[in-house]
Order: structure tokens, then sequence, then C-alpha cells
């Protein structure tokens, strides 16, 4: 049984009590021939809208608050906190000149002054939150932990499913390079999860992978990573909600999906592609300059070899199809930025000493 329904059988059973109770009353103050049958009209019609109106005064504005509150950021709330303590604050200095004042002045300025107080205390706390968080850090930039760390930053950063699948997340967490919170919305789990429980082997196991690398970040102590139950009401698609999610959080998603990094790109959210870090940091080879790779297959050409570097950047060598198997040393001759990657084309360095 709900909890709603709970409550609409509780606002059932009260208000039909407290129609009997009245519609007797009412029934003998009107001058009713029977005033058992008014009872009993009245007593139905109360529990008919106990059952009906109950979840609007008690759940339904619970479930309201507790989607807001979710929605919101932990600056937001800490903000409105603050800003409502403010104003209760201000309005107490205000009740001790409004006392003096005759009734009933003195107690319904006294309450108004708490609630517009307190109100705009929280709006403007709220609306000004990036100012005064930047002022606090100002103040208290300087301090440090016991241990003599730096305060971890507030800069939080989403992870998408796909780099949770990749993996490559959790050695570039370890290097540093990724200061802040990692925020792993509870959504993405899901999506994680249900490709972990798919039919085919391979989603399967890409699945346990990104659950396996979520569990893997929990456990570094070094790693600072959050479960948030943050979610968008009225958007379905998990990219959608990372990027409407990102937006409230005025905060950058991690990913290498090249679709979402694209939809996130022009709608304003910054966007970490570990794709292009993997491009920015591969070795820089100029023409001229020798290295050691092993041909392991043809090219499309005629008399093409192709290997690949450590780093997985291709290598297109030209008359390497005789050396298919080996290890060479080649020339680099050209390289070529493409959208795939970094590619290069060589010549065997034989080739160079035989011209």
């Amino acid at each position: 049984m709900s909890i709603e329904f709970f409550f609409r059988l509780l606002g059932m059973v009260a208000l039909g009590l407290v129609g009997v109770f009245y519609g007797k009353s009412f029934g003998q103050s009107i001058g009713a021939t029977a005033p058992a049958r008014t009872a009993i009209i009245l007593g139905l019609l109360g529990a008919l809208a106990g059952l009906i109106l109950t979840p609007y005064f008690t759940t339904r504005p619970v479930q309201a608050a507790r989607r807001v509150l979710l929605r919101a950021s932990g600056r937001s709330l800490l903000a409105g906190l603050t800003g409502l303590i403010t104003g209760l604050l201000m309005a107490a200095l205000l009740t001790l000149p409004f006392s003096l004042l005759p009734s009933p002045f003195k107690e319904t300025l006294s309450f108004g002054a708490v609630v517009v107080l307190a109100y705009l205390g929280a709006l403007v706390f709220v609306a000004r939150q990036d100012d005064l968080f930047a002022a606090l850090r100002g103040v208290f930039g300087g301090w440090r932990e016991r241990e003599g760390e730096s305060v971890a930053s507030s800069r939080l950063i989403l992870l998408d499913s796909s780099v949770l699948i990749d993996g490559r997340v959790v050695d570039i967490a370890r290097t540093g390079f990724l200061s802040g919170t990692l925020v792993v919305p509870r959504f993405v789990l899901q999506e994680i999860q249900y490709v972990a429980d798919s039919a085919d082997p391979l989603r399967r196991q890409r699945g346990r992978r990104g659950l396996a690398v979520v569990a893997e970040l929990q456990q570094d102590p070094n790693i600072t990573v959050q479960i948030s139950d943050m979610d968008v009401e009225g958007v379905r698609k998990v990219d959608d909600k990372l990027v409407v999610l990102a937006r409230q959080l005025r905060c950058p998603i991690l990913t290498n999906d090249y679709n979402l990094n694209r939809v996130a790109e022009l709608q304003g959210v910054p966007v970490l592609n570990i794709n292009e870090l993997a491009n920015a940091v591969k070795a820089l080879y100029l023409p001229g300059e020798t290295l050691r790779l092993k041909v392991i297959q043809e090219g499309k050409e005629p008399d093409q070899g192709v290997g690949y570097l450590d780093d997985g950047t291709m290598v297109v060598v030209e008359g390497g199809r005789d050396a298919v198997g080996r290890e060479i040393d080649a020339v680099v001759t050209k390289a070529l930025q493409t959208a795939a990657g970094r590619m290069l084309f060589a010549r065997p360095r034989d080739a160079e000493r035989n011209e």
C-alpha cells in the first residue's frame, strides 16, 4: 500500500467523522425531520472529499518540495538557508519597535516582517550565490586542512556513461588533472545497469566494466566521487538530462561521446573530451624523424604496409608490404591530422639509405 493511498484512507475516515458529527448538529439547527439522514449525507460527502483532496494537502506538496530540492545544487541550498536565517534575524530585530505599537498593528507588522524579510533574504542570497561564494573563497582561500593538504575544490564534473564504460577516467583522475568532485548522476548508473543486464554478451561486458569503474573510483582515497540523486523532470534521454543538469550546476561534462560533445557545445555547456585529450598528448613526430614499429598488415594501396604506435597512432609505411610481421625502422615523411586522430606516413629507413 502506497503512502498516498494510506493518507487518502486516513483523510476519508477523518472528514467522514467530521461530516457525521457536524451533520447531526446542522440537521437539528435547520429543523430537519431526520437529523440522522443529514448526518449520514454530510458524512459521505466528507469521506468523498477526504478521499479525493487529502493528497493535495499532504503527500503532493511534500513530493513537489522533494523534486525542487533534488534539482537544486548544494550551493543553492546553502545560500538559500543562509539567506533565510539572515532574514529571520533581521525580522527579530524589528519585532522590538513593532511591539510598542497598539494592537492589531504590532501583531500584523511583526508577522509581515517575518514573512517578507525571510523571503527576500533567501531570494537575494540564492540570486547572488556566485558572488558570495567567490568572496568566501577569497577570505578563506588560504586555509589548509589539518594534514596540510589543500582544501578540496568545489568544482563539479559530470560523468556520462560512455566515459565510465571506457575506463580511462580512473587513470586520468589518479594523475590529478581532474581537480574537483566527479559526479555520477543516478540516471547514468541506471543506464549502465541496463547495459549490464543486456542479453548481448558484449554489451553486458561493457556495462559490467562501467559499474566496476565506478566502484574503483569510489575506493580510491585520492579521488572525490559523488553519486547524485539529482534528476531533470520532463526530460527522458540521458544525454539531454546531462546537458540540462550541467547548465543548472554550471559545471562541465566529462565524456568521449562525439554527439553529446557537439550538443553540449551548441548549448554553451563546457565539455572535457577524453578522446581529444588522448590526441593532444600523443607523441609528435616531424618529417625526417625515425621511429620503430611493427608492420602488422598490408595497406589499401599497392606496396603499402600499416603499423601502429603504442599510443594507437596509425602509421602507413610506403614500400612496407614486404615487411609485414617484422619490426623496422621507418622515417616519417608526412603527418596528417584527421577527425579520427593523427596519422603518420613513413618509408623504411633502408629504402632511404638505398636512395
